[in-house]
C-alpha cells in the first residue's frame, strides 16, 4: 500500500502544484486556453484558488515523508475531492462541460484518500 500511496499521490501533487503556481502566477489571458472560467471569476479567486492547491499538494507530501502528523494528508485528499466538486459544478454553469479532468482527479483524490488511512 505505501508504494502505491506514494505513487498516486505524488501524481497528483504534481498535477496540483503545477495547476496552481499556474493560477497563481499567470495573467488571466494566459490562463484562458487552459481554464475558460477564468473569466467568470475574480483573479483573487483564481489566484487562492492556485494557492489552495500548492498547499494541498504539499499536504499530501510532506507529513508522509516526514512522518510527524498523519492528518494533513487526509485533510489533503478530502479538499481535493471537494475542490474538484466545485470545478465540475462551475464546469456544468458555464459554457465548458468538459468534466472528464475533473472526474478522473476526483476519482484519483479519493483513493489517495483511502490509501492514506492504510499508511
Amino acid at each position: 500500500m505505501n508504494i502505491a500511496y506514494w505513487i498516486v499521490a505524488g501524481l497528483l501533487a504534481l498535477f496540483y502544484f503545477y495547476a496552481g503556481t499556474m493560477k497563481v502566477t499567470r495573467s488571466p489571458d494566459q490562463l484562458r486556453p487552459m481554464m475558460a472560467w477564468v473569466d467568470r471569476m475574480p483573479l483573487p479567486v483564481v489566484r487562492a484558488l492556485g494557492t489552495v492547491e500548492i498547499l494541498g499538494a504539499t499536504g499530501l507530501i510532506l507529513p508522509p515523508l516526514t512522518g510527524i502528523a498523519p492528518s494533513p494528508v487526509s485533510a489533503a485528499a478530502i479538499g481535493f475531492v471537494l475542490l474538484q466538486i466545485g470545478a465540475v459544478a462551475v464546469h456544468l454553469t458555464g459554457e465548458d462541460r468538459r468534466i472528464t479532468l475533473n472526474l478522473g482527479l476526483v476519482t484519483t483524490a479519493a483513493v489517495a484518500l483511502w490509501l492514506a488511512t492504510r499508511l
